[in-house]
């Protein structure tokens, strides 16, 4: 099939941004100071099963990815998260972020506290990674175009209404806002040059509407099981 010219591609994957977490009514009411500090731990604590599963995510990636130098910069994404040592990296970071709001490491490790609808789709997500075309998996992490205005306007919530979590805590968010626009542009510059057809282009903007309906229904699970006022 004949390919779509890339401005419409890019434009049609751009368009899954209507579909962001950014406009779930919990990160809405999170934005505008409105979540109880219940509310706040049990997102800090949910979205670490989210966190600790993103390097899995990318090293099905790269095992599926027969290109040597796609590989060599993709696992970057994973010293990003897992760190070169001890303290360092995402995960450390989203560890010291649970502190920050009260929680223990041990609290935050312990799977068993995790709500239901989460872990199903965060596995869905690390499952769809494994099975499907690298370049489908790539695709679905486009997700990261949309980030560093929803990671600057949740850090700016954070400073502002939220003024009991220690400020130490929130420099995941801060390293996001340089690292999400630097993946953003690489995984698009994959999906542009990797899938040519009409159907391949197809499949990356639903692979792209599937991560979107797994960000969504995290929040989706987290809201129900963390009730204003409860």
């Amino acid at each position: 099939m004949a390919a779509t010219d890339t401005d419409t591609f890019v434009r049609a994957l751009r368009a899954q941004s209507q579909r962001y977490h950014s406009q779930h009514p919990f990160q809405v009411r999170m934005n505008q100071g409105r979540l109880s500090r219940r509310q706040i731990q049990g997102w800090v604590l949910n979205r670490f099963y989210y966190q600790k599963n993103i390097p899995l995510k990318d090293a099905a990636i790269l095992s599926n990815c027969p290109h040597r130098e796609v590989r060599r910069r993709w696992i970057r994404r994973i010293l990003d998260h897992d760190g070169t040592g001890e303290g360092e990296g995402g995960i450390a970071a989203w560890l010291r972020l649970g502190e920050a709001v009260g929680l223990t490491s041990q609290q935050l490790w312990d799977d068993r506290q995790i709500v239901p609808g989460v872990r199903f789709a965060v596995d869905a997500y690390v499952t769809f990674a494994r099975t499907r075309p690298w370049i489908e998996a790539v695709a679905a992490s486009l997700t990261e175009l949309f980030a560093p205005d929803l990671m600057a306007e949740r850090l700016a919530a954070f400073e502002r209404f939220y003024t009991w979590i220690d400020p130490v805590g929130l420099a995941y968010f801060r390293a996001r806002l340089a690292q999400a626009p630097r993946d953003a542009e690489h995984a698009l510059e994959l999906v542009t040059q990797h899938c040519r057809t009409a159907d391949e282009q197809a499949r990356a903007v639903a692979a792209l509407s599937f991560k979107c309906d797994v960000l969504w229904s995290m929040l989706d699970a987290i809201d129900r099981a963390y009730p204003d006022g409860a």
